[in-house]
């Protein structure tokens, strides 16, 4: 991973705002990958992220549906949880790896837990890596994988 900045947050609301701004660079055709322990973060992340492509949907994990689609802002948000996904093979039989075809995606995907789905996303994108600190305090890292 190329490491594009990294930024320390103090709490939920720091770490949804760094996420609601960097909704505001993006336009549709991007993936993200989202790593970090359980209660690192992720869906306050996510929370962030899609009220920053101006959406007012409401944003819950998608632990058991496994994907959310928020829409109502600039582009679609598919939001994937992979946790109980046991390989990128049962990710494609289920169908989702056409979200991650950059030619022909039409909104934004935000990916949790990229490591249970290894080789799933094969083309360029950006992970952010949560890093639960101490109390609300995060390290956020943004990088490119390409």
């Amino acid at each position: 991973m190329e490491k594009i900045f990294s930024v320390i947050t103090n709490s939920e609301e720091e770490t949804m705002a760094v996420a609601e701004k960097l909704a505001s660079t993006v336009g549709k055709g991007v993936v993200f990958t989202l790593k970090g322990d359980l209660g690192a973060g992720k869906t306050r992340f996510v929370k962030g992220f899609v009220k920053g492509v101006g959406s007012s949907d409401l944003v819950t994990s998608p632990t058991f549906t496994l994907l959310n689609v928020y829409e109502g802002g600039k582009c679609p948000i598919y939001h994937f949880d992979m946790y109980r996904l046991s390989s990128a093979q049962e990710a494609e039989e289920l169908g989702f790896n056409e979200y991650f075809d950059l030619k022909s995606l039409d909104g934004i995907v935000l990916l949790e837990w990229p490591e249970q789905v290894e080789g799933l996303v094969k083309c360029p994108h950006i992970e952010i890596e949560l890093q639960k600190l101490d109390g609300d305090r995060r390290k956020i890292i943004v990088g490119a994988e390409k």
